[in-house]
């Protein structure tokens, strides 16, 4: 808001008698319809700072200074100020027991002190001080602030003046309002934003650690969450004698829920994993904690296998995932049978067994590859992901390439991760 220039003289403003000067008040109404533009400004000490200074500018010969009720204690706490030498930023006045500015924030409504010699409640602040006004600045009924304005005359303000300025105190209030809002919206969203980074560092710690050297065996893995942090997961775990449990799973929601509940299956699989030698059993002791603990209509889905490194044979079970896709010389989806999803109830969960040949290769994946649309609502679809690894070369990372460009000028919603087992 730029500052108003004081259009009148000082001299003719605040001459005694000239209380219904018809250029003053017109100086004031001015600056009351220009307060419509404190509403943009919505950094609070910048927008004080331009209150006292425009109001003061204005008027001319004025001290004025904005006190703001402090949230912690019953104090008044000076914010913006202007022409004053006793009182700084930071300073403290007790409600109902300090000043026009305590008396005011205490009652809810405007004094004014005539002469302030004779006013009780005035604390002697600049020594041409002769009279001043405190009006109440409310949002919502409630006194949020004191707006006081100085003048070096007696009896300096007319009743009309008065109306102004109490119109004036409206349309600061608003004003402060909003960048206090405002503020606290950004504070939350800051603190959110850290939240989020600090919860995608931990699972970029936990996905982005290397993958396990298994002779006979390479993998590539690619994690996309689309926002901040993921349900998509994926897991190596060292079973011993040579045995690998490997685990992709998609936690249904997004964001952070989702990436909590992701969190607390990932730590109770690795704790059931080395309990039970078949996924079979270790899908159905997994389901049966889960649906003791996940909220209603949550779900995990998840292919886990053993891999046995020393047969190159690898066993398999589905809680309602996406079947693999068998890449030898052509590419095929796995005939694999399915369980419920975790998490939603009593379930079985069929394996199944295959042999890992060199040169083959199996792909897990989550359905934020296949269900990925473009721009006009088509899936990537399995036929593409197909297409994708018949092609000399194809990896993960070019799969996930290939995803986001198809999906180029869409929204994307939802998570892509990818597991790649190669026997060499």
């Amino acid at each position: 808001m730029a500052a108003f220039p004081a259009t009148v003289p000082t001299r003719r403003a605040i001459s005694p008698g000239v209380h219904s000067s018809r250029e003053f008040v017109q100086v004031l109404m001015k600056l009351q319809r220009a307060t419509n533009l404190i509403a943009s400004t919505l950094d609070l000490d910048a927008l004080l700072d331009r209150v006292v200074n425009d109001i003061a500018d204005s008027i001319g010969s004025v001290k004025v200074a904005v006190w703001l009720r402090a949230g912690d204690r019953d104090d008044m706490v000076l914010h913006g100020v202007r022409g004053c030498t006793k009182y700084r930023k930071g300073d403290r006045l007790q409600i109902g027991r300090q000043g026009m500015v305590g008396h005011v924030a205490a009652t809810g409504k405007m004094r004014y002190a005539r002469d302030v010699h004779q006013d009780p409640y005035y604390i002697a602040c600049e020594p041409v001080t002769r009279s001043e006004v405190g009006i109440p600045l409310k949002t919502a009924g409630a006194v949020i602030g004191v707006l006081c304005i100085d003048h070096h005359q007696t009896d300096a303000f007319s009743d009309d003046q008065l109306k102004v300025m109490q119109a004036l105190a409206g349309h600061i209030a608003i004003g402060i309002e909003n960048a206090r809002l405002f503020r606290l919206e950004r504070f939350e969203r800051e603190r959110m934003q850290q939240e989020s980074a600090e919860a995608r560092a931990i699972q970029q710690a936990l996905f982005l650690k290397p993958v396990p050297l298994i002779p006979g065996f390479a993998f590539e893995t690619a994690w996309h969450p689309a926002g901040a942090v993921a349900g998509d997961w994926f897991d190596f775990i060292d079973l011993g004698n040579e045995r690998y449990g490997i685990a992709l799973a998609d936690v249904s929601g997004k964001g952070m829920s989702a990436a909590l509940l992701m969190s607390a299956t990932r730590a109770i699989l690795r704790t059931l994993a080395p309990l039970y030698s078949s996924p079979a059993e270790t899908l159905a002791h997994l389901n049966r904690t889960l649906e003791e603990d996940f909220p209603t209509g949550k779900f995990v889905t998840m292919v886990y296998g053993v891999l046995d490194a020393g047969t190159r044979k690898l066993t398999l079970a589905s809680a309602g995932h996406l079947p693999p896709l068998l890449i030898n010389h052509h590419c095929s989806f796995l005939e694999l049978d399915t369980g419920l999803p975790l998490g939603l109830g009593v379930s079985s969960y069929p394996q199944c067994t295959i042999t890992l040949t060199p040169g083959t290769k199996l792909l897990l994946y989550t359905d934020g590859i296949t269900e990925a649309m473009d721009s006009r609502e088509e899936e990537y679809g399995s036929a593409r992901l197909i297409e994708h690894f018949l092609r000399p070369g194809a990896c993960v990372d070019g799969l996930i390439a290939e995803v986001n460009r198809f999906g180029a000028g869409s929204a994307r919603t939802d998570d892509a991760t990818a597991v790649l087992i190669r026997s060499r």
